[in-house]
């Protein structure tokens, strides 16, 4: 495979999983915290970045938005 391939897949394996990241400490925040200091930000910075991880490691599996070049010979 070509590094343009590589590239292409590390860019879009990248923004899925910081989307990812963003959404998951958005969901973390959650409705119980009141105010600002009382969000539990090691907790949602560990759920986040296990989720950004997840992402990534799904992403192996293929991204839809990369096609992968043909095999030949």
């Amino acid at each position: 495979m070509d590094r343009s391939y590589w590239y292409k897949w590390i860019k879009a394996a990248g923004v899925r999983a910081i989307k990812t990241v963003a959404q998951t400490a958005v969901a973390l925040i959650g409705t119980n915290a009141i105010g600002i200091t009382e969000v539990n930000w090691v907790g949602v910075a560990s759920g986040a970045a296990l989720a950004g991880i997840v992402s990534l490691l799904t992403s192996l599996a293929g991204i839809p938005e990369v096609e992968a070049p043909e095999v030949t010979g």
